[in-house]
């Protein structure tokens, strides 16, 4: 082989071993952002989560819609409702749901919960709000011509991702939010669904000076 064509095929080579260096490099993510400081106040006042309009629960082609709702809490108190980098939790009661229709007609539902929920915020545009629910700690029972049982965060506690908005009174809002399920039953219910949507409103007013607002901020 001449020396000429002995160096093109030593190039080409090393242009192919360059090339699949190119391809098989391995590829490093860019870090998350740091989260930033989030302050909630007034701190250690207790607070309370009332629903307005509907909450409502699909999961396949079921929807369970529930017209009352409440949950309440307490802001931690001084210093533990500022986090210099990052989030500020509140434990909260497991929220009640009453008054609850099912979309499929002859079929009711009930709606029991339990277990140490908690709440999040972490300031930013927009504030986020993650709701915490425990192992289990929503079910919901139908009755009448299908008898299921759905049951929320069935193996590992679960974070309902929400958003935050101050105002008089601030509101707490989850818009087509996941949720992981296990569905049990027979005909007709959604046995093969896994995940279900939540959307529900809830106004939040602060119970310890009614005067005052739940404030979400840096």
């Amino acid at each position: 082989m001449s020396r000429s064509r002995t160096a093109l095929v030593l190039g080409t080579a090393a242009a192919g071993a360059l090339a699949l260096g190119a391809v098989t490099a391995p590829v490093t993510a860019a870090p998350l952002p740091a989260a930033g400081s989030t302050t909630v106040t007034p701190a250690g006042h207790a607070f309370q989560a009332t629903l307005t309009g509907k909450a409502t629960l699909k999961a396949g082609s079921v929807t369970v819609s529930c017209t009352v709702s409440v949950s309440t809490g307490t802001v931690p108190a001084a210093p533990g409702n500022s986090n210099p980098a990052g989030p500020v939790s509140s434990p909260i009661s497991a929220p009640t749901y009453s008054s609850c229709t099912s979309s499929i007609p002859g079929v009711t539902p009930t709606v029991t919960t339990s277990g140490a929920w908690t709440v999040s915020m972490q300031d930013g545009s927009p504030i986020t709000a993650t709701m915490g629910l425990p192992v289990g700690g929503l079910v919901v029972k139908t009755t009448g011509l299908a008898s299921c049982t759905v049951t929320a965060a069935p193996t590992a506690p679960a974070n309902v991702g929400g958003s935050w908005a101050n105002g008089a009174p601030s509101t707490l809002t989850f818009t087509n939010a996941s949720v992981p399920v296990k569905v049990t039953g027979g005909f007709g219910c959604p046995t093969s669904a896994t995940s279900s949507t939540f959307n529900a409103v809830y106004r939040v007013s602060d119970t310890t000076d009614p005067a005052q607002q739940i404030t979400v901020g840096p």
